[in-house]
């Protein structure tokens, strides 16, 4: 049964179907398969189970909140503001490229409007400048990684409702981590450039009174950031509430900066509309596929061949490392979330590990499925937004941003606290 379902799995996604579309037949071919009764009816009852859930209403408000920001103009100023800020140091913009993400990942929750946002207005200027293209285009997608670690964050969402964990520490978990992986980030950038100068272009000089007036551009994310996350642990709000405020927050920000049009609301609302029924979508096709393998016995054989292989607990958080980045060159992030944590999760966690520090480990090896071929999803996006040139440039420029996070899953692994002392602090 394990192997059938593993072919059927690599043969739907090596078909190029969509990721929700091949969940879902694979649940209805397994379905006859190994199920004595018609499995298939109890889709619609699936279906409204999983949307009827108060915490996952926050997905398209937090989806909203990064499209409003992106449609008001911020991100355009606010990656000018960056590149004044850090273009001194070896690299220029390229820091101004994770600087800019790790600000828009705090107010967006989502990778991919990261990476497609802050993309936009740095592309054009890699030949301006003279940057290495491939490290260039590798700062844009790996800095879009951060955008599901630092809170507010969709995929923590998703890991809090499977695992039962709380959000408010899951999201204080993801704060050092996620500010750690963009210093990181910068750090890679350095040396690479202090390695080979000419990668870093042309020196970019900014006046410390330019310095400071571009502070004022900084500002709208920063209190968007401290509106749904002060709010969270202030106790007035739930994450799903805060996410509403920073909604809010944001319309109130565009109209104060004479950015709020019905044009501009109409944009934010068409692209909530795709975003959120993509994600939905897969979150349904996902269940229904656990359910069937839940009910024929996939689940059970596949958990007790995993606990029966006898492993220490180091050796299976080396295997689910491996098994993460394995499968990310085949699947797409939030689906292989949502298929895999209701198996590796509860193994994990009976061999001692905390599940808040297990949701931070699994989001940064989601985080380097993104960027890994050949389903990385913001290799793709960035690509996309290029007029030119070819995938490998930006496959290439990923790979020691990679790197980074590998080292990054090694300090959590010798040092659980840097994600779990500020949820014991504020429990």
């Amino acid at each position: 049964m394990i192997a059938t379902t593993l072919i059927l799995l690599l043969v739907l996604i090596g078909l190029s179907l969509p990721v929700a579309a091949a969940l879902g037949v694979l649940g209805l071919t397994l379905d006859p398969l190994f199920s004595m009764l018609p499995l298939s009816r109890a889709i619609g009852e699936l279906s409204w189970s999983s949307n009827n859930e108060f915490l996952l209403v926050s997905i398209p408000l937090f989806v909203m909140l990064g499209e409003v920001l992106l449609r008001a103009g911020f991100a355009e100023r606010m990656y000018g503001a960056m590149s004044l800020w850090l273009s001194w140091l070896p690299g220029g913009l390229m820091h101004a490229n994770i600087g800019a993400s790790t600000l828009f990942a705090a107010t967006s929750g989502s990778s991919v409007a990261t990476a497609a946002t802050v993309g936009t207005v740095a592309l054009p200027q890699i030949k301006r400048y003279g940057y290495n293209e491939p490290l260039f285009l590798g700062s844009l997608a790996a800095g879009g990684t951060l955008g599901i670690l630092i809170p507010p964050s969709i995929n923590l969402v998703i890991y809090g409702v499977l695992t039962n964990s709380s959000v408010p520490k899951l999201y204080l978990a993801g704060i050092l981590p996620g500010f750690a992986m963009a210093a990181l980030f910068i750090l890679t950038v350095i040396i690479a450039c202090l390695i080979k100068p000419a990668w870093g272009g042309q020196k970019i000089h900014a006046s410390w009174g330019a310095r400071m007036h571009s502070l004022v551009h900084l500002a709208p994310p920063l209190a968007i950031f401290l509106l749904v996350v002060g709010s969270i642990y202030a106790g007035i709000a739930t994450p799903t509430e805060a996410a509403a405020l920073g909604v809010l927050g944001a319309l109130l920000l565009a109209a104060w900066f004479r950015r709020l049009s019905w044009n501009m609301l109409r944009e934010s609302i068409e692209g909530t509309m795709r975003s959120t029924a993509m994600i939905m979508l897969i979150v349904i096709a996902a269940n229904f596929l656990n359910f069937v393998m839940s009910a024929t016995g996939i689940t059970s054989a596949l958990t007790n061949s995993i606990s029966g292989l006898g492993l220490s607990p180091g050796w299976m958080l080396l295997v689910v490392v491996i098994f993460y980045l394995v499968l990310g060159c085949f699947m797409e992030t939030l689906s292989m979330m949502i298929t895999t944590i209701p198996i590796v999760a509860p193994i994990m966690i009976g061999l001692g590990y905390d599940p808040i520090w297990l949701g931070i480990v699994i989001i940064i090896l989601v985080e380097a499925a993104l960027i890994t071929p050949p389903v990385g999803l913001n290799l793709f996006v960035v690509q996309s937004l290029r007029k030119a040139g070819s995938m490998n440039d930006v496959i290439i420029g990923a790979l020691p941003f990679v790197a980074a996070m590998f080292f990054m899953l090694l300090l959590l692994a010798l040092m659980p606290d840097l994600a779990l002392w500020l949820p014991r602090i504020f429990a």
